[in-house]
């Protein structure tokens, strides 16, 4: 077997996988009858439909019966199934719904070949590395299952192992879905707006990752590194001496599925606190550390006895690049201020749209459909909803989804629809608004101070009203405490970095000829509960000694030994 076998490839090559099954067209014979078969049993049924006349009243059959078809053809088409469920550019809304229910599960394999499995990555027989392991697996999914063992010195641990055969077994339906898409990408009726293949290779790409164990491993290693200093997040402890490509050892999870709701509440679990973790983890995944799950199913997220949230499979994950995140929070701001120009940039800026695009007919649309997304009906607001309003554009304007966001879709409409399963009542933008309010106020970089200020002022003018909202809804949260936040705004507006701010503030104080007594007053009424008199006055010495250490700094580079002294 040659080094472009795909039993050797640990990452996506195309051309390889070209190269070797060009010349071993007899071995693709059969797999391309059985998916012709399957997916022309479909297609017949969809025309059938189409001369009855029944298309509209048989389209829930229509949709079901795909992903029975889907989950047929094995793990690679599983796989496209739920890649295609956060596609809205690519798949039809009424087929959206039924592809989010592909189960991520096949029957098991033989635990004879599992074991096989283990001792050839492992080099040592079973016995030798696990002093107990169950005698059949606890879990199966398309990829791989998991057996719980013990470690000869004591530790529970969870053992993954892939499935037989699995890499050629990808590696054979990509070259397949590759070759399909060159030659039957401009006949399809699907809004592509670019070439279908490399949609092709963007999924392989990912899915390489995903059953690469040994980038599962690192990937968990630097989730919970980022997550070390947060006491509501679990990630189990990797056991690198009993892994490779193809098994994984981790610490076993004890804990219950959140989709478990009677479990949770027997454990005498809050629920509410449950999904306050797992939105505010989602919200740093994104926004601060730019490294996400993006695959958080109900297998995937459990609820501990001692009320911690714990992640497992790290298969799945990507990154954002600073600028990306940037982006994110430009499109945010963007939104709430109702500027659906910038918006317009900021989707061709994350390649939502190709920047030839012509923004003029679309500015309306993102008008029509996302207007009140942040407006009166807030409560309203939930990512299934906007999900939903944009998969109607997809049809009509050249947008085309990421692969990035369409994992951020899945990942973000998943966790809102594992907090419904807990909540039915749950919004949210109650857990999401605090959050987001928060950070803004913290400001703790120029950018994210830069973007507070976009959102307060409009056109020169403090935007009283939304500055009283975010206070009110960054105070709903109750890790928020203003006075450290207005430290940090004083130091601000005493540096040089906020000459401009003191000056637009004195306007907006004296704005319209008149003292803003009514506006100032409402905001007090919002924060005097949390500020009393010694107070206020450790926060402004803090700040003024803050200010008057950097300036002296600036003159005698010797204050910054007198800076440490004070610290300690």
């Amino acid at each position: 077997m040659n080094s472009s076998d795909p039993s050797f490839l640990w990452t996506y090559d195309a051309p390889a996988i070209a190269r070797y099954f060009r010349w071993r067209w007899w071995t693709l014979i059969w797999r391309v009858l059985q998916i012709s078969w399957w997916l022309g049993t479909f297609a017949l049924g969809l025309q059938f439909d189409r001369w009855s006349g029944l298309e509209e009243a048989n389209q829930p059959k229509r949709a079901a019966q795909l992903r029975q078809v889907l989950t047929h053809l094995g793990p690679t088409f599983i796989k496209v199934g739920q890649a295609l469920s956060t596609r809205p550019d690519l798949v039809r809304k009424d087929f959206l719904e039924e592809l989010t229910k592909l189960q991520d599960q096949l029957p098991p394999f033989p635990t004879a070949e599992a074991r096989a499995i283990i001792e050839v990555e492992l080099n040592y027989a079973v016995e030798e590395i696990f002093s107990v392991i169950s005698p059949t697996p606890v879990a199966a999914a398309s990829l791989g299952q998991v057996y719980r063992a013990r470690l000869f010195s004591g530790e529970e641990v969870a053992v993954k192992v892939q499935r037989p055969n699995l890499r050629p077994m990808l590696s054979r339906d990509l070259f397949l879905m590759r070759w399909a898409a060159g030659w039957l990408g401009r006949f399809l009726p699907l809004n592509l707006g670019h070439d279908l293949t490399l949609i092709v290779d963007e999924f392989g790409t990912k899915l390489f990752e995903e059953i690469d164990y040994l980038n599962e491993g690192r990937n968990a290693e630097r989730f919970a590194d980022n997550f070390k200093d947060d006491p509501t997040v679990k990630v189990p402890k990797i056991y690198w001496p009993y892994c490779s490509h193809r098994v994984l050892t981790l610490e076993w999870i004890e804990g219950c599925k959140l989709t478990e709701v009677e479990k949770v509440e027997a454990a005498n679990l809050n629920p509410d606190r449950l999904i306050e973790i797992g939105v505010t983890s989602g919200l740093r995944q994104l926004l601060e550390f730019g490294f996400f799950h993006a695959d958080p199913h109900p297998g995937n997220l459990f609820a501990m006895a001692d009320g911690r949230m714990a992640y497992i499979d790290f298969g799945m994950m990507d990154q954002l690049s600073q600028a990306t995140k940037e982006t994110l929070v430009d499109a945010v701001v963007h939104l709430i201020n109702q500027d659906f120009e910038r918006l317009g940039q900021d989707f061709v800026s994350l390649g939502f749209l190709t920047p030839e695009t012509d923004l003029k007919p679309i500015v309306p649309a993102l008008q029509r459909v996302l207007g009140d997304a942040l407006g009166s009906r807030v409560k309203d607001f939930n990512f299934k909803t906007i999900t939903d309003q944009f998969s109607e554009l997809m049809y009509e304007y050249p947008f085309r989804v990421p692969a990035k966001f369409a994992l951020i879709i899945r990942s973000l409409v998943t966790q809102e629809g594992l907090a419904l399963s807990l909540n039915p009542d749950f919004k949210i933008v109650d857990v999401a608004y605090p959050y987001v309010a928060r950070r803004l106020l913290v400001g703790e970089t120029p950018a994210l101070r830069q973007r507070l200020l976009e959102v307060l002022f409009k056109d020169g003018q403090l935007q009283w009203q939304r500055l009283e909202n975010m206070l009110a809804i960054a105070r709903s949260d109750a890790n928020f405490d203003v006075l450290p936040t207005a430290g940090l705004g004083i130091r601000y507006l005493l540096s040089e970095e906020g000459r401009h701010l003191r000056r637009m503030i004195l306007l907006a104080l004296t704005e319209d000829d008149r003292l803003h007594t009514e506006e100032v007053t409402r905001l007090w009424a919002l924060v005097k509960d949390d500020i009393t008199l010694d107070r206020v006055l450790g926060a402004a010495w803090e700040a003024l000694a803050d200010y008057s250490l950097n300036q002296a700094e600036q003159l005698v580079p010797g204050v910054g030994g007198l800076r440490q002294v004070l610290q300690v």
